[in-house]
């Protein structure tokens, strides 16, 4: 089976190339993309590695505080840090500076995972969330190097679409060493696509292990003073089609809250101008952040148009709406509000973010929406409770403090099977 998946996509290599060039006009990536997408990764600083690989800016933000800790506990070796988005590249630049080694992941093809593997030597790959790939599990399986599927979800909707191809799943989990899962019910889909039982572990969700700077609530609270503490909602993880619903029950909200500032943030960067330029369809007056720009009294929209922000535009807000929601994208992470005492409202497209929604549901932290009207309702009525609002977010806080944990269990595993390679050397 891994063999007709790897012929085929030899045959999609041109249709591949042809599309990522045409991205590349939207979306400009270095020179040393191509190069690395075939493996040819630059030379090690030191002699072996630990290789981490989170896709995309999501995932990127979840490793985070895990590779913070294995570059203070494993200092003798090289970070390797491979994403597929630019934008995650960007986010590793940003958050780690030059203390680890960036690279673009190889395409899931034997010679080049090979390359890439005999060019950086890792000691240990670390696998976020799901990245399920053939050929890089069977080789790095090959190479005799231990596999971590960390922080591992597993929706519903992705456990049948696996179960279409029964064997190859099968065989890729049984070459993983060890599965970390978010919550018990993923564990419990890992199980039925045939992941050995031993090989499972229930270690929480590390996204709960964020490391907030202490001064970002007083940051928050600094950049809130620039348009007079005006009540703030901040729209995070926007994907196409929820910005139009948002700008247009912006005037409805605006009815009952006249001075109400929205916080805009797409998702993805590429579509900032876009966004900007719908605003300005609409004729709605909005300043850029991209452009060092602050809300005046006439001003409706403050769009995020930078990166690594949105953790201060949180803490600068009263209320937050995270998006991939309203459109059937999946969610985005519900903990980051969560953890600077927000109440939190969301579209009802959550299937990435299932566990964190029953955790904050079952804690009356959380308000899951329909549609525009739902939202419009429920946003009104947090602004016209304030000591409503106060406590649901303070419930959201307590609920991402309770959950915090998983990032040792993760260390504790790793460390355990370091020695163990150690030893057998």
């Amino acid at each position: 089976m891994r063999h007709l998946y790897t012929f085929l996509f030899y045959l999609a290599i041109p249709f591949i190339l042809l599309r990522l060039r045409w991205r590349s006009r939207r979306i400009p990536v270095p020179p040393r993309f191509w190069r690395e997408r075939w493996g040819y990764t630059s030379p090690l600083t030191k002699h072996h590695s630990i290789w981490i690989h989170a896709v995309s800016v999501g995932e990127t933000m979840a490793a985070i505080p895990l590779i913070r800790a294995l570059q203070q506990q494993y200092p003798h070796y090289a970070l390797v840090v491979t994403t597929t988005t630019p934008t995650a590249a960007q986010q590793v630049s940003q958050q780690l500076s030059h203390s680890v080694q960036h690279a673009y992941i190889p395409y899931d093809l034997p010679r080049c995972i090979h390359r890439f593997l005999r060019r950086c030597r890792p000691v240990l790959c670390i696998l976020m969330e799901t990245e399920l790939w053939p050929n890089l599990i069977h080789c790095t399986h090959a190479h005799r190097i231990p596999i971590l599927l960390a922080n591992a979800r597993l929706s519903e909707r992705s456990l049948r679409g696996y179960q279409r191809i029964p064997t190859l799943i099968k065989t890729m989990l049984h070459q993983l060493s060890h599965v970390a899962t978010q919550s018990d019910a993923d564990g419990k889909r890992f199980l039925k696509l045939g992941l050995p039982s031993e090989k499972l572990q229930w270690m929480g969700n590390i996204k709960f292990d964020l490391q907030l700077p202490a001064s970002i609530l007083t940051e928050g609270q600094q950049w809130r003073s620039h348009w007079n503490n005006r009540p703030t909602l901040i729209a995070a993880s926007t994907h196409e089609g929820e910005e139009e619903k948002l700008l247009h029950a912006l005037p409805i909200i605006q009815h009952s809250i006249p001075d109400i500032l929205l916080i805009l943030v797409p998702r993805h960067p590429q579509r900032f101008s876009a966004v900007a330029e719908l605003c300005r369809s609409l004729s709605l007056r909005f300043v850029q952040r991209s452009l060092q720009q602050w809300p005046d009294t006439s001003t409706s929209i403050l769009l995020g148009d930078t990166l690594g922000e949105l953790r201060t535009l949180y803490a600068a807000s009263d209320v937050a709406f995270v998006g991939g929601s309203l459109v059937p994208v999946g969610g985005h992470n519900l903990i980051e509000p969560a953890a600077v005492h927000l109440p939190i409202v969301t579209g009802s497209h959550l299937h990435h973010f299932e566990a964190v929604r029953q955790l904050l549901e079952a804690a009356n932290a959380l308000i899951v929406v329909d549609d525009a009207t739902a939202l419009i309702h429920h946003v009104v009525q947090l602004f016209a409770n304030p000591s409503q609002r106060k406590a649901m977010g303070e419930r959201a806080y307590q609920v991402s403090l309770a959950n915090t944990g998983a990032l040792e269990k993760h260390l504790a595993w790793i460390n355990r099977t370091l020695e163990q390679e150690a030893r057998a050397t």
